[in-house]
């Protein structure tokens, strides 16, 4: 048994490596299984070479060639989908920070309305 989990939910599969069946490829992922490749709607993603094995898909490089990144355990129970960098950053874009006051290194009161527009790098730590 191996435990996939994806930005939406954690699955639990039967897995050889990082290959799952074509059933649970498309419970994971979303995506089908196609002679063309996996598949959404209309848009079809072809597989790399050896992706497919008798009706088996290899879960990790198909996600990979979306873009997204994947990590495993190194006993293969646990295998992360991650989402694209392209996905995180469009789910970022609209999101704006509360506001609130805060000194800078000189120690004036700086607040983060007032620069908006502007690009801020803000570092923060924590002893715990």
């Amino acid at each position: 048994m191996t435990v996939i989990l994806t930005d939406r939910a954690e699955h639990r599969v039967t897995t050889v490596g990082t290959f799952l069946s074509a059933a649970d490829a498309e419970r994971v992922t979303g995506w089908t299984l196609k002679p063309e490749g996996m598949c959404r709607d209309e848009a079809c993603v072809p597989l790399p070479a050896g992706a497919v094995r008798g009706g088996a898909v290899d879960v990790a490089a198909f996600w990979r060639k979306l873009g997204g990144p994947v990590a495993a355990t190194g006993a293969g129970d646990v295998l992360a989908l991650g989402a694209p960098a392209e996905s995180r950053n469009a789910a970022l874009e609209g999101l704006e920070a509360p506001d609130f006051t805060l000194p800078d290194i000189d120690g004036v009161p700086r607040t983060l309305s007032q620069l908006r527009g502007r690009k801020v790098f803000m570092a923060t730590w924590a002893s715990w």
